[in-house]
């Protein structure tokens, strides 16, 4: 069942949203070689506490961090460990808290140093079709628009959508209805409302669309072993222009061309 928000439901997913931000606006400032990702979700948890939040992830089906962060090939999922980031790496975190009963969630893929101009261009086009799926979801219209619109940029850009993992709805729950695949044709395409809250979060692989599954049965990878990249917005869709509710790049911190 897909539940339509109140203005004070999507006050308080905001504020949930707002403290993944600011986790988000910690991490930037430490992305650099030598960091290892454990100090990352360190921190991540410190903040994502210290504003009265939970950790939306930590425990979720059994896994074991704050945030999920995942480099180069890895797709999501990737379980922060002993592991240095190295300059070129790019690395995608995704982070989710729970604020007063109401999640928030949101991926951005960074880079180490200076990124070849391959996995540069991998993401620029992966955040861009975030935006085009986002542009699409408009009160009115059918949860096709917005799948179509993020594969249709992605394919023609020369990338390939993963499938394996799609976006959300958001709420009281982490993962609600509807799902939102980053392809066509979804499983359900029902009509979009005022209220309806989405996670919207392309995955989109340099390579091959397959990925596979780590013996820690939760870090996903291109099966081809080229990059990935992952950028998440949770957005309300209202009767005219869509709303992000989670914090834009720029108010974090991270200058975007």
């Amino acid at each position: 069942m897909i539940v339509l928000r109140t203005e004070r439901e999507l006050d308080l997913i905001r504020a949930s949203c707002r403290v993944v931000g600011l986790a988000h606006w910690a991490l930037q400032r430490m992305i650099q070689p030598g960091v290892i990702t454990a100090e990352l979700d360190r921190v991540a948890e410190e903040v994502v506490r210290s504003h009265g939040a939970k950790p939306a992830f930590k425990g979720y089906h059994g896994y074991p961090a704050t945030v999920c962060i995942s480099i180069n090939e890895q797709v999501v999922h990737g379980i922060p460990g002993k592991r240095q980031l190295r300059d070129g790496d790019i690395v995608s975190i995704d982070i989710g808290a729970k604020l007063k009963g109401y999640y928030g969630d949101q991926a951005i893929t960074y880079t180490v140093g200076e990124s070849t101009p391959e996995a540069g261009r991998l993401m620029q086009v992966t955040r861009e079709s975030l935006f085009e799926g986002i542009a699409a979801a408009r009160g009115g219209g059918r949860l096709a628009d917005i799948c179509g619109a993020i594969q249709q940029w992605v394919e023609s850009h020369g990338f390939s959508i993963v499938r394996q993992f799609v976006g959300h709805g958001i709420g009281r729950k982490l993962h609600d209805d509807p799902p939102v695949p980053n392809y066509l044709p979804p499983d359900d395409n029902p009509r979009l409302r005022r209220g309806m809250v989405l996670a919207i979060e392309p995955m989109v692989n340099m390579g091959k669309p397959e990925v596979v599954i780590a013996e820690d049965r939760w870090t996903a990878s291109a099966s081809d072993g080229l990059p990935s990249a992952h950028f998440e917005h949770v957005v309300a869709v209202t009767d005219g222009e869509p709303q992000i509710l989670t914090m834009t790049e720029e108010e974090i911190g991270i200058h975007t061309s």
